[in-house]
């Protein structure tokens, strides 16, 4: 003979493992430190952490979206950032050398030598 618990309570035949929505509640977490591991990778991959330190010098050039090419530059404290364009100036200067640009499509910069002029 069986005895039945006095609070026992009949379960519905559904679990809650049968849900297929459980797992997503998770996706967040996980793509969130996916993105996180992803952007530590890119900068130690491209040395970008040097970027960061207070006491490094460096210079970047990029085009921008629009197709023009910058300069930024850090010296110390200091970003600068400069933009070149086509257009035509005039004035006075000091010419500081020759540009050769490779069939590999590389530019190559040759200082003057003091006294010589090409």
């Amino acid at each position: 003979m069986r005895r039945r618990l006095r609070f026992a309570r009949p379960r519905p035949e559904v679990s809650r493992h049968d849900d297929p929505l459980a797992g997503v509640a998770n996706l967040f977490d996980a793509s969130l430190a996916f993105i996180v591991a992803m952007a530590l990778a890119l900068f130690s991959v491209l040395g970008s952490t040097d970027m960061l330190s207070a006491d490094a010098d460096w210079t970047l050039a990029r085009t921008t979206p629009e197709g023009e090419l910058e300069v930024v530059s850090k010296h110390q404290q200091e970003i600068k950032v400069e933009r070149v364009s086509d257009r035509k100036l005039s004035g006075q200067g000091q010419r500081l050398g020759t540009a050769y640009r490779l069939p590999d499509g590389q530019v190559v910069y040759v200082p003057e030598e003091e006294g010589r002029k090409p």
